[in-house]
């Protein structure tokens, strides 16, 4: 047992620590499913809740940074809570940025590839959600299990996303302007979902770290 991990074994637990990662798990799966609105609510609607949940994600990572500065002994390694803290934060500025280029650009509605984007996002996205608690529990068999359900879930995404792309650049006959606004919602989606993809190796490597 190395030295940190002893001084945790003795110290009281600072499980708020783990309160503010579940937060952000539940703030990453709200702003997902918010941003599916936009297959039937006006884009201007949509991105004023998502901004309002990335506002309630901005909180959190205020106050993870408040309790790094201030706590000696954290529960995992102050760097892999900044990390965590910082990928699920930027899966809900991804969604925020999704909806804030419908809003911009005037895309009515998500096309086909933009609507299935969406929905793996949703699924990945809850995903993270419920293995996030997973830490505090120490069930590490199950952050290895969610990160390979993750993982597919990313490669499949990223199938749709190559093929939208590639159809994108075939159907758009030198509309330039639809070309780039629709290029630039798939992008953000698409990162999106590779944040949720980075969320669940790190889940995986702290498991593989600390099982």
């Amino acid at each position: 047992m190395g030295f940190q991990s002893l001084v945790r074994w003795f110290l009281p637990r600072e499980d708020h620590f783990y309160d503010m990662l579940e937060e952000l798990g539940c703030h990453a799966e709200a702003a997902a499913v918010a941003l599916l609105r936009l297959e039937d609510r006006p884009a201007a609607e949509v991105q004023e809740t998502v901004q309002a949940i990335e506002h309630e994600a901005d909180d959190v990572v205020r106050r993870m940074e408040e309790a790094l500065a201030k706590t000696f002994v954290t529960p995992l390694d102050r760097e892999d809570l900044h990390r965590l803290t910082s990928e699920l934060d930027d899966i809900v500025d991804l969604a925020n940025l999704t909806a804030r280029a419908f809003h911009l650009y005037h895309i009515e509605r998500p096309t086909p590839a933009m609507g299935e984007m969406m929905q793996k996002l949703v699924l990945v996205a809850g995903l993270i959600r419920n293995a996030v608690p997973h830490l505090r529990r120490h069930r590490y068999a199950d952050l290895l299990d969610s990160g390979r359900q993750v993982r597919q879930v990313e490669k499949d995404a990223d199938k749709i996303y190559r093929a939208a792309i590639s159809g994108l650049f075939r159907e758009s006959h030198g509309d330039f302007r639809r070309l780039l606004s629709q290029r630039e919602a798939l992008d953000d989606l698409e990162h999106a979902v590779d944040h949720c993809d980075n969320v669940a190796d790190l889940l995986a490597n702290l498991a593989i770290k600390h099982g």
